[in-house]
């Protein structure tokens, strides 16, 4: 019996590009073959880009993306790889013409196997249970001498089917073509699955992930292969591409060897990429180059302006300082001194000869008067996205968002929001640990301290704060943590030990800011779970969490 040698190939494809798609798979074939790869593995529905969602269903998709494996299978022949083994996740239908998520397996020109994904995820972001009709055998390859079992993602994470049935066809190696959207921690769940997995099958699992953002979607990478005692044998590097190799031993009495190890990324390091991947993805993959955002000073939109400039390059940020007779010199200070650090370009627009003119027109007072200097600033940056041409980035973080502490139509306006899953307390965490980054790398901190050490204010009005109307955000986002994330009832709280009028005050901010929420703009999901597809409530209901009997 001979070695087998595996590369497992991270990318990060475009839904609806199959062509592209179809080049990136080609691409990484020559790359495994160049190494002395007999098989390459790829993630799944690479060659249509992941999640698809009801592309699923038109016939016409359904034959493009064949005719697109076809293509890939002709070309690895044509250009004298038809002996390479290829597996790659596509769309396919099952015998009545229902969709199928499906790893094929590509040799000598053809598709020579088939394998439809069999558990289906239909919780949280996914909801391919209602898209895909499920599989219902195992897929067992023979790769030279030796048998490989291929399932796909989900197939893992639950016990039971396909993967139960491989023992008895001696699988030396298992792999799992995956689609696994980022979310911080989830890494060290994946490989506690695939180790058992590996004991399961008494054989080295090898993972190959998605990477790159989607809509509100990000995909990590951090494909990895451990051993069947669960040692960790290869890793990939987060947020990039890879071609990982590693020898499958001769035999199961010779001891799996070691290759790549990368090491992991730490939390806040981890949240910070998947937002820049997340953003610079949606501008790129939309057919963009170049976003806008308004410069207030304060901590989120420095945030956001410095990961646009991670995400796209300076040149192409252009910040906008919009001052009010409400603004601090501080606040106008820290916004030009960003824009100079990061490289942006930076304009200033005086806003309060348009705010006069509504105010003296609509004879506007209170919370409509301060909501109009806001709806102002708005207006100013899509005229200049309409006029120029970059995307709008909205800037509020997701504590806002929970509490509706945002203005719909102004600084809610926007076609992506980077900081949308990330709360206002890991915001700050954020912007330390970019000036750390700068710091390790010998450049001068970005992020002013003041903006990260005053007080957070809107400065819709003389000396306000958002502790006026919000707890501290340490305690607002705790409970919000408890309320939204892990759906904890009043009763819940309170039994917590949390103040039962901070309790109502923000389950009541919360539930009304429902309508709110429905229309801001997509954003990266970074925690277990996001506003948008996670979490899906009616904006009309007159549910309330009260005091129960």
């Amino acid at each position: 019996m001979s070695s087998l040698r595996l590369a497992l190939a991270q990318v990060n494809p475009c839904v609806g590009d199959l062509e592209g798609n179809a080049s990136i798979v080609l691409d990484s074939c020559r790359g495994a073959a160049a190494l002395g790869a007999q098989l390459v593995v790829l993630p799944e529905m690479v060659v249509t880009g992941y999640p698809i969602e009801d592309l699923a269903l038109r016939e016409s998709f359904q034959r493009a993306a064949e005719r697109a494996v076809s293509g890939i299978a002709r070309g690895l022949a044509e250009e004298g790889l038809g002996d390479l083994v290829a597996i790659l996740g596509s769309l396919g239908t099952d015998p009545d013409g229902r969709p199928t998520n499906e790893a094929v397996v590509v040799q000598g020109g053809e598709v020579v196997a088939r394998y439809a994904k069999h558990h289906l995820p239909n919780y949280g972001v996914f909801d391919e249970r209602r898209i895909f009709a499920p599989g219902e055998t195992t897929c067992v390859i023979e790769v030279g001498s030796s048998k490989v079992g291929v399932v796909i993602c989900e197939d893992i994470w639950q016990d039971g089917g396909p993967v139960s049935l491989m023992d008895e066809n001696e699988v030396r190696l298992l792999v799992v073509l995956n689609g696994s959207p980022f979310e911080e921690g989830k890494g060290h769940v994946r490989r506690e699955l695939a180790t058992r997995r590996a004991a399961e099958v008494g054989a080295p699992v090898a993972y190959v992930n998605l990477w790159g953002g989607q809509d509100d979607l990000v995909f990590d990478g951090q494909s990895f292969i451990v051993a069947a005692d669960g040692t960790l044998l290869a890793t990939a590097p987060a947020f990039t591409d890879a071609l990982l190799a590693w020898d499958l031993p001769a035999s199961d009495d010779e001891a799996p060897h070691k290759t790549q190890i990368v090491t992991p990324l730490e939390d806040d390091a981890e949240v910070y990429w998947a937002c820049v991947t997340g953003l610079r993805d949606y501008v790129r993959k939309n057919g963009m180059s170049r976003v806008t955002l308004g410069l207030s000073g304060g901590i989120d939109s420095a945030l956001t302006a410095m990961m646009a400039a991670d995400a796209l390059g300076a040149e192409n940020v252009v910040g906008v300082s919009m001052p009010s007779r409400y603004s601090s010199d501080h606040s106008k200070d820290d916004a030009a001194t960003l824009a100079s650090n990061l490289g942006i370009e930076y304009r200033t627009v005086a806003i309060e000869p348009m705010v006069l003119a509504f105010e003296e027109a609509l004879h506007l007072t209170g919370v409509a008067a301060e909501n109009i200097q806001a709806r102002v600033r708005g207006m100013i940056l899509m005229g200049i996205s309409n006029s120029e041409g970059p995307l709008v980035l909205a800037t509020g973080n997701k504590s806002e968002l929970a509490t509706g502490y945002s203005t719909v139509y102004g600084d809610a306006v926007g076609g992506f929001a980077p900081l949308k899953d990330v709360d206002k307390s890991r915001v700050w965490d954020l912007a330390r640990w970019r000036n750390r980054y700068a710091e390790s790398h010998g450049l001068r901190p970005p992020i002013p301290a003041n903006s990260i050490d005053k007080p957070p204010s809107a400065e819709l009005r003389p000396n306000q704060t958002d502790q006026d109307s919000l707890p501290p955000y340490d305690l607002l986002d705790e409970v919000l943590d408890a309320y939204v994330e892990h759906a904890e009832g009043r009763a819940e709280l309170i039994g917590r030990g949390f103040d039962p009028a901070v309790v109502d005050k923000v389950l009541s901010l919360t539930d009304r800011a429902e309508w709110k929420r429905r229309q801001y703009p997509p954003g990266p999901k970074v925690t277990a779970l996001a506003f948008g597809r996670d979490r899906r409530l009616p904006i009309t209901s007159r549910w309330r969490e009260k005091v129960e009997p």
